[in-house]
């Protein structure tokens, strides 16, 4: 996938997230959301670090000893910013191509699709992955080694797209939508087909 085709992905899934934060009542902000641990609140707030300067991040990496793992939920579980201000964010960030150092567009790309998976599947709002990009995220989520990849595709397993030529693996196929495979790789579903198709 090329660089202006992410980004757009990006931009379309960072406006989709906004208009659904922002009439939001109250109560479905603080609502569990997939990820473990977090309120719907919080994972609005974490996507709202994709844009953070090296200098402002240093302060909480050594806070958390540098464990990238204890620096994402910290940020997220203490943003001091409001609904209001996640969603302004947000808006702000489309349109840019700015990301966090060290990494590569693919992970702003990881971050706002599994995310808005998180927040959306929780309140009932079907909002579909769309195949070109789940694939793009996927290939770049098994490229990842730990602690930023935690999933480890099962041995005699063969990950095959429905919805997109896309395979991973070699036994026995398990075919499913390209954005379920991506949400199971992510630790958000089983690996579980959806289609024998």
């Amino acid at each position: 996938m090329d660089s202006d085709t992410v980004w757009r992905h990006i931009d379309t899934e960072r406006t989709w997230m906004a208009d659904l934060l922002e009439p939001l009542p109250a109560e479905d902000w603080e609502r569990p959301s997939l990820c473990e641990g977090w309120t719907v609140r919080d994972v609005g707030a974490h996507l709202c670090l994709a844009q953070s300067s090296v200098l402002s991040v240093l302060g909480p990496m050594l806070k958390a000893g540098f464990r990238y793992d204890v620096f994402v939920r910290d940020t997220a579980l203490r943003s001091p910013l409001t609904h209001e201000q996640i969603v302004a964010t947000l808006r702000g960030f489309i349109g840019s191509r700015r990301k966090v150092a060290f990494i590569t567009e693919l992970e702003p790309l990881i971050d706002v699709l599994v995310h808005n998976q998180d927040i959306a599947r929780p309140l009932g709002v079907d909002h579909p992955i769309p195949p070109d990009a789940a694939a793009a995220a996927a290939d770049r989520v098994l490229s990842m080694r730990p602690p930023l990849r935690r999933w480890k595709a099962p041995r005699g397993v063969r990950l095959v797209a429905t919805d997109i030529d896309w395979s991973y693996g070699q036994g026995e196929d398990v075919r499913a939508p390209m954005g379920q495979h991506l949400l199971a790789m992510t630790g958000r579903l089983p690996l579980v087909a959806t289609s024998s198709a």
